[in-house]
């Protein structure tokens, strides 16, 4: 690898239905790192949209030969795509960050110093605010890195995806074979050294979010079953806990019979079922997700395919 003094930088961005403003994202961005005389490259990679992205992103690669771009063959997710940049980024060190620009690309030349200067091997952009989120959204985000910090002790509060990653730290996260990923958790999970830098998260440039509340909750499910079982031992805790509660209630009733006092117990016997039913397919559906899981990693298949990419201004596949 280079030293650090002349090393490049490549920058991922996933693309998803962005064709109207990409172009001009990546001549900001490519802007700011000749203003501060940083080597550079562009890995773009469509994630299967279904707008004009591709097109937009070709002709830069072409037009641009420190351009990479790369079209995935449908919509894998940007999990992903984070993963395909990774594969195809041959840069000394990557800065992953959105497209919209809401990751503020300032923050750029701040994080290479970091990386340079002070050697650390992540430098990764901190929330200082959410931004005009929901209040219900803020509250579930809150609540999911508290539950994750306290299951499996990987600290994501406030995390994005804008981190700066030495290719040591690239090459660590690539020899994690899980084909169902989050990039948060894989790049907090291998540790090394890091430095952490807040920043408010800007408007997007044009369009809306991509996330619904369906998949912002499967991406939450993922996480927290990736890196803890925690959740299967909550199965057995309960079940100890409803043989205690089964045990007092039944001596209960046992000692009311032998006394003749025995007592009509239909509603007791009705809420009992309930609950005990709601614990039994709550338990089930959390088991269920681990299966899941496991049944999409005993497949393996691979985590994307790329159907096209141009490098160095000619098209490769």
């Amino acid at each position: 690898m280079a030293g650090r003094e002349n090393a490049v930088i490549s920058i991922i961005m996933p693309v998803y239905n962005e064709g109207e403003h990409i172009k001009t994202s990546v001549g900001k961005v490519e802007q700011l790192l000749k203003e501060h005389q940083i080597e550079y490259e562009f890995v773009l990679v469509d994630d299967g949209s279904r707008d004009n992205s591709w097109a937009q992103i070709s002709e830069l690669a072409r037009e641009n030969k420190k351009v990479v771009s790369v079209r995935l063959s449908r919509n894998f997710g940007k999990e992903a795509a984070l993963c395909a940049g990774l594969d195809a980024a041959r840069g000394d060190a990557v800065i992953v960050m959105d497209s919209d620009l809401q990751h503020p690309m300032e923050l750029i030349p701040e994080m290479v110093a970091a990386w340079r200067d002070e050697h650390y091997d992540v430098v990764e952009g901190v929330k200082s605010s959410r931004g005009k989120e929901g209040l219900i959204y803020k509250c579930c985000a809150k609540g999911f890195y508290s539950i994750l910090l306290k299951m499996t002790g990987i600290d994501l509060r406030n995390a994005s995806d804008y981190k700066l990653l030495d290719r040591k730290v690239v090459e660590a996260m690539q020899t994690m074979p899980e084909k169902v990923t989050f990039f948060r958790g894989m790049s907090a999970w291998v540790g090394f050294e890091r430095k952490r830098l807040p920043f408010e998260v800007k408007e997007r440039v044009m369009g809306t979010t991509k996330w619904s509340v369906r998949r912002l909750a499967g991406l939450a499910f993922s996480a927290i079953t990736s890196y803890t079982s925690a959740p299967l031992q909550l199965v057995t805790i309960l079940g100890v806990l409803m043989f205690l509660v089964s045990i007092v209630l039944g001596a209960q009733t046992l000692i009311r019979y032998l006394m003749g006092n025995a007592m009509e117990g239909f509603t007791t016997v009705i809420l009992l079922q309930l609950f005990i039913g709601s614990l039994l397919m709550i338990s089930l559906g959390i088991i269920g997700m681990y299966l899941m899981k496991i049944y999409h990693e005993i497949k393996g298949r691979p985590r994307y395919l790329v159907a096209r990419k141009i490098k160095d201004g000619e098209e490769e596949c």
